[in-house]
């Protein structure tokens, strides 16, 4: 297993360790004590399973009392990953980082509580998993419009369907200070 940095501090790249041969492949997708030595704390709690049909836009989604972190990946398809710091405070408030994520590539994403999430799909029909180290609370989620100019995310594909939800979410600039989680410098 390989786990690199990407532009945001704490959002890590995994990439496992994938066994094939003729008979098709084997992969450990998830190891604690493994992915704990690597930075990715833990302990997930709950798992969840998505699918989505090429062009589904879902996010950015966060929550703000019962924040998540999350370790995603896709089993079927492809998608364009993406976390966005919304930490008030931190230095890289209003960054984001994306990255593809494949049936093929096997990659996983770590993110942190304290960052939005969304997810593009690429390809026809994608599965989408993911484990969180929080439960969902629906009365605690917040979000961010994925298209705010400010935050400019380079979405690979233009047309893309939102839900009704998704497309309320305000800019990031427009989130009141209380709205938004902290960010806790590293000690």
């Amino acid at each position: 297993m390989q786990v690199s940095d990407t532009e945001l501090p704490g959002v890590l790249l995994v990439e496992p360790k994938v066994f094939g041969d003729q008979r098709g492949f084997f992969i450990e997708t998830f190891h604690a004590d493994r992915y704990h030595e690597f930075g990715i704390p833990g302990p997930f709690i709950q798992d969840n399973h998505s699918r989505s049909h090429k062009g589904v836009l879902r996010g950015l989604h966060f929550q703000l009392r019962h924040a998540q972190g999350k370790l995603v990946r896709v089993s079927q398809g492809a998608t364009y990953d993406v976390a966005v710091d919304i930490r008030r405070g931190s230095p890289t408030f209003g960054r984001w980082c994306g990255r593809t994520l494949s049936e093929d590539n096997h990659h996983q994403l770590y993110i942190p509580p304290g960052f939005a999430h969304g997810f593009c799909s690429l390809t026809d029909t994608v599965d989408f998993m993911y484990k969180c180290t929080d439960f969902y609370h629906p009365e605690d989620e917040g979000g961010v419009l994925a298209t705010d100019p400010d935050i400019g995310i380079e979405w690979p594909m233009k047309d893309f369907q939102l839900s009704e939800k998704d497309t309320r979410y305000p800019r990031l600039r427009d989130l009141p200070a209380d709205q938004l989680p902290e960010y806790i410098p590293p000690r």
